[in-house]
């Protein structure tokens, strides 16, 4: 690694300000620099790593659709992985989702040990569609933050405005962040030193912003300790078999969240460690070891699946908020449960007897999201007519448009040997040819991310534009 700590630059923005745009830029620019790139994505289809150019910077996706819950966990065991490399890096430039709080991005480097040796964030850059921005400012929340937290803002997009509009826009941009650099742009067209090893990060600001702001969020709601002897037992979640004999804790357990919770209802995800006391100690060591799980590969059971302790996410799968796994400890001893959000109730059964947690605690979130914001994937193999395709897209614009905060993809046309790569943001469309699609297979990959979305319409007009 190189002597100090690398430099480390947060793009952000609102969805289709012009982040990817701007990433390119820095990719594609000769700066002499060696950077590694790491993405996040919302949205159930990965897009993204499509639409950045190929260079020779390495690349790293997280598309867990939340950057806020498991983004911790995530960019910890990446940079973890940067760590390792034998040629130095000379910085990391990390792009969030639009619908990312840059906060708890930027609080990874200051909660964690290795990290603040390692690495030093050198500002957050936002991105601002100065055309679109205003719709969003007054309704959704994470538009403010990216503003409010940024060193460096890039107002863009100005050519779609005129000079009194993006003057009162600047006003109003003083008033959330009255000592962000602030640069107008097209395209992200700006000298890389302006966004680049800036210096611009100030920790005592963000903490005014947010006087929790070194508070570590979690991906988890709720922990409980159990002492558990050595055999196999039942873990119930819900009323499972029968189980109505609720005690007080049980009742207590039915969390009252704020709903921020991105999964599939039917869906529970927990970790289970063993640990050797239930101090202070033991139980901070164990929360970081679960933020790290939950940010890993998942272990998808079904009812009836043996769920077994160790650091392994385990996604249990629900009927209608139920099930039942059998619960292997092949050693007795305390074991911390972690569970992503509110299922009612969570029994853990020795026998006939329900074992009661020894501790237990809430993790409230510090964030919600605005839960009218969703997506909509759609992965099809074959080629599109080109006409029909375009008619649709027309028409969906004119209708929906107001509702589509962005839409993007990559397109096989019939009769063409090139990608389509489109890029839409509200009403505004953009669709041209790049390279050649080469022996790679001709899907068409495409995500919706809005208001009001309905999938199967989307998905079935979509299918009609197929040659």
């Amino acid at each position: 690694m190189s002597s100090g700590p690398i430099p480390v630059t947060v793009l952000t923005g609102f969805l289709g300000a012009g982040k990817t745009t701007l990433l390119n830029r820095i990719l594609t620019e000769q700066h002499g620099k060696k950077l590694a790139v790491i993405e996040n994505e919302f949205g159930e289809v990965g897009v993204d790593h499509q639409l950045v150019v190929q260079s020779d910077e390495e690349l790293f996706e997280m598309n867990n659709g939340c950057i806020c819950c498991t983004v911790r966990g995530d960019l910890i065991r990446i940079l973890g992985r940067l760590m390792k490399r034998k040629d130095p890096l000379d910085g990391i430039l990390i792009e969030t989702t639009g619908l990312a709080n840059p906060g708890p991005v930027a609080q990874t480097f200051f909660t964690d040990d290795e990290m603040k040796r390692n690495f030093r964030l050198d500002a957050i850059v936002t991105v601002v569609d100065a055309k679109h921005v205003l719709q969003h400012l007054d309704t959704d929340d994470e538009a403010v933050k990216q503003l409010a937290f940024a060193d460096v803002i890039l107002l863009n997009k100005t050519d779609l405005i005129g000079p009194a509009d993006l003057d009162a826009l600047e006003v109003r941009i003083r008033r959330i962040n009255a000592v962000a650099k602030i640069h107008r742009t097209r395209n992200c067209d700006i000298p890389l030193d302006r966004v680049l090893e800036v210096g611009g990060f100030n920790l005592g600001r963000a903490t005014e912003l947010d006087p929790k702001f070194l508070e570590p969020e979690y991906p988890f709601e709720w922990a409980g300790a159990y002492p558990l002897p050595a055999g196999t037992h039942r873990l119930a979640i819900g009323h499972a078999d029968g189980d109505h004999d609720h005690t007080e804790h049980e009742h207590e357990h039915e969390h009252k969240h704020d709903g921020h919770h991105h999964g599939n209802p039917n869906e529970l995800d927990v970790v289970i460690l063993p640990v050797k006391s239930v101090d202070e100690p033991a139980i901070a060591a164990a929360q970081e070891s679960a933020v790290r799980v939950f940010a890993d590969w998942e272990t998808r059971l079904k009812s009836g699946d043996t769920v077994i302790p160790g650091a392994t996410l385990q996604r249990l799968l629900l009927h209608e908020g139920n099930g039942t796994y059998p619960l292997e400890i092949p050693q007795a001893g305390q074991f911390l449960v972690f569970e992503a959000c509110g299922h009612d109730p969570l029994h853990v059964h020795v026998g006939n007897e329900t074992v009661q947690p020894v501790w237990q605690r809430d993790y409230h979130a510090a964030h919600s999201h605005n839960d009218a914001v969703t997506s909509v994937g759609i992965s099809l193999p074959g080629e599109l007519d080109g006409k029909r395709l375009n008619d649709w897209i027309s028409e969906l614009l004119r209708v929906k448009g107001g509702d589509i905060y962005r839409m993007k993809g990559v397109l096989s046309v019939k009769g063409a040997t090139k990608r389509l790569v489109f890029q839409g943001v509200h009403m505004l469309f953009d669709a041209k040819f790049d390279r050649e699609w080469g022996g790679e297979p001709r899907t068409n990959t495409l995500v919706f991310i809005g208001r009001k979305l309905d999938r199967a319409a989307l998905t079935e007009a979509f299918k009609a534009c197929l040659a």
